[in-house]
Parts: structure tokens; C-alpha cells; sequence
């Protein structure tokens, strides 16, 4: 049985993140790390007209051509979504030897990590991972969460920041103050008529 995975939310804000690949998969990954403000290169023969055109405008650096062991000089993570298995393959053990982290799309065996299906609202973020065995019932179970919750509840949350805020910067510390912050959180977070 494998380990179990440990779950994280990481800031990619200027780390260096590298694509193995060009086409549709890449792409979709591609979309969460810029999203999370990674700086993407892009290591393929060709590319999809979307990925050339994020690199004619400096969003992401391309090199137009088939990878090498020295892209991952430097790298925090990489993404292997080459169309060859044997690349992907040959990415992932290159990057583990680096310890570098490693997604081999759709290839759970040569994956450090995995893409979670996300629930977004606002700097509310829920992650559901099915750990590589079924991102099909991941996918199902967004779905069902993203018809649940309430639209305006990434407001809620920036306005429940704001308010934390100033509670831990007139209260000190104590049991009146854990409350006072427990009860900012209460309320009903599903649309009227999601089924609680």
C-alpha cells in the first residue's frame, strides 16, 4: 500500500516551473501555474497556438525543442506532459534524481504530486484528490461542490479575513478572543435549496 499523501497548498509566485510538452494536457496544467504566478518554461517541439502565443508575449519562455537533463537545473517542479511515455518517464527519474518535484501526467506511478480537482471561490480554495486512482470521481465530486456552495462566499471570506484581523490586533490572546474568531466563521455556506 502506498504512503499516504500529504496535502499542501504551495506558493509558486516566482519559482521557476518547467513543461515538458506543448499540447492540450500541458496546456490545462499550465493554466494553474500561472494562475499561481510561476515563472513557466516550456520545453517542446512544437506547441499548441495558445502556448505560442503566451511565449511571443513573454507570459512563458519556450524552447523549441526536445528535452534535456539541464532543464532542470534550477527548477522547483516540473510537469512531464510530453506525448511520449518514455519522456515523461525519463523527466520524472531525472527530476527525482535533482529532487526536484514531478508530475507525470496521467502516470501515477511517476508522480510526486497530483493536480487536485479545485472549488474556487475567491481565496477559498477546496482541494479534492482521489490520490491518481480516479480523477474522473474527483472531477465528479467538484462539480457537485461547485453546485453547492454559495457564489458570494469568496466575499464572505475577505470580509471574515478583514475582521480576524482586527480582533488578533486589539485582542490579546485568550479564550474570548478563539470564540470571538470561531463565531466570525459561522453561518451557512450553501446556495438556498443545496441539500446540507
Amino acid at each position: 500500500m502506498p504512503a499516504p499523501l500529504f496535502p499542501a497548498f504551495i506558493k509558486l509566485a516566482d519559482r521557476a516551473c518547467l513543461v515538458v510538452g506543448a499540447g492540450e494536457v500541458a496546456g490545462s496544467k499550465m493554466e494553474s501555474l500561472l494562475n499561481a504566478g510561476a515563472r513557466i518554461t516550456v520545453v517542446a517541439p512544437l506547441a499548441i497556438s495558445n502556448i505560442e502565443r503566451l511565449a511571443r508575449s513573454g507570459t512563458l519562455a519556450w524552447r523549441q525543442r526536445e528535452f534535456q537533463a539541464d532543464d532542470l537545473n534550477e527548477v522547483f517542479l516540473v510537469i512531464a506532459a510530453a506525448s511520449s511515455g518514455a519522456v515523461n518517464r525519463a523527466v520524472y527519474l531525472e527530476a527525482r534524481r535533482r529532487g526536484v518535484l514531478c508530475n507525470s501526467v496521467d502516470d501515477p506511478p511517476n508522480c510526486d504530486f497530483y493536480f487536485p480537482a479545485v472549488v474556487r471561490r475567491g481565496d477559498l480554495q477546496i482541494a479534492i484528490s482521489t490520490a491518481g486512482e480516479s480523477p474522473a470521481l474527483a472531477q465528479r465530486i467538484r462539480q457537485e461542490l461547485e453546485k453547492s456552495l454559495d457564489e458570494t462566499l469568496g466575499d464572505r471570506v475577505r470580509e471574515i479575513g478583514s475582521r480576524r484581523r482586527e480582533i488578533i490586533a486589539t485582542q490579546p490572546p485568550s479564550p474570548e478572543r478563539t470564540q470571538l474568531l470561531h463565531q466570525l466563521a459561522g453561518g451557512n455556506y450553501l446556495k438556498s435549496g443545496a441539500k446540507s
